[in-house]
């Protein structure tokens, strides 16, 4: 949960891509955004999108995140969460002990060269896909709740 990676849009970088491709004389890029995110963070920003604030508890493996608070979004409240419901827990199947702690990438070249920055910041990233999934899930739970089946979107 505490290591750093370097989030962007996809819209972003392909905007980035169709600029590398206007050039006249091929050049590497390094596409990323230059800004640092804990997972940590990236879980909170999810969280906040539904109006739950996170606390987290342990280390590693071990670590989970609990509700600390929730608070109506758009005028709803999240009907199923409830304070102390531990909502963010560390799978062993993907927890890597020797994970790289620090992922960040320089993009300083695209900037001075391309005029590129990016414009979509890691918060408004995560927002819309929790909105999209949120959407994904209300819509899911109507048609179970009219007798039909949905797909299993899990991995």
């Amino acid at each position: 949960m505490s290591a750093l990676r370097d989030w962007g849009h996809a819209r972003d970088y392909v905007e980035m891509q169709w600029l590398m491709l206007q050039q006249n004389v091929a050049e590497d890029f390094v596409i990323a955004t230059g800004v640092q995110y804990s997972v940590r963070q990236f879980v909170e920003f999810a969280a906040a999108e539904l109006g739950i604030t996170l606390v987290f508890e342990g280390q590693g493996e071990r670590e989970i995140g609990m509700v600390a608070a929730i608070q109506a979004v758009d005028g709803q409240v999240l009907a199923h969460c409830k304070l102390g419901d531990v909502v963010v827990r560390v799978d062993p199947r993907y927890y890597r002990p020797a994970e790289v702690e620090t992922l960040l990438g320089d993009p300083s070249k695209a900037k001075e060269k391309l005029g590129w920055s990016p414009t979509t910041t890691l918060r408004q990233l995560v927002g819309e896909m929790v909105r999209h999934d949120h959407a994904s899930a209300q819509r899911d739970s109507l048609i179970k709740s009219a007798g039909f089946q949905t797909y299993d979107y899990h991995e």
